[in-house]
């Protein structure tokens, strides 16, 4: 028993709402000036491109920048989850379900794992979960 007044979910529950609050506010500049000397993703495996390099153009870039913000701006707000997966301990990784068409899913499903859980037993479960849902619809 604890001599605190608060409760661990307490401690999550504030922790998420800083995280929504953090993440709710972004920086229109700051987006464009963080991203400016990052590689961009899909020029890596070509030695990597930064931003500003990919786009010396000025209204090119902001219009990159302004695609960026609005994808931060409109991000679901995942802060409850975020603070109990790290709390729990569990790391999320790439393995999703998509349900639906390509282009406008109807549900999503991530998975977090514990660290030492090894891979064939993280993809099993995955595939599992998948094929339930798969004999369902």
């Amino acid at each position: 028993m604890t001599n605190l007044p608060y409760t661990e979910d307490d401690l999550r529950s504030q922790a998420a709402g800083r995280h929504a609050t953090l993440t709710d506010d972004s920086d229109f500049m700051g987006v464009g000036e963080g991203m400016e000397d990052d590689i961009v993703a899909s020029t890596e495996s070509d030695g990597g491109r930064t931003w500003s390099e990919l786009l010396p153009d000025h209204d090119d870039y902001n219009a990159a920048q302004r695609k960026i913000h609005d994808l931060v701006r409109n991000a679901a707000d995942v802060s409850e989850w975020a603070i109990n997966l790290g709390a729990d301990g569990l790391e999320p990784q790439e393995h999703a379900i998509t349900l639906g068409a390509d282009e406008k899913p109807i549900a999503r499903i991530h998975f977090a794992f514990e660290p030492g859980m090894p891979e064939e037993m993280r993809t099993a479960l995955v595939e599992g979960i998948g094929e339930a849902i798969a004999d369902h619809l």
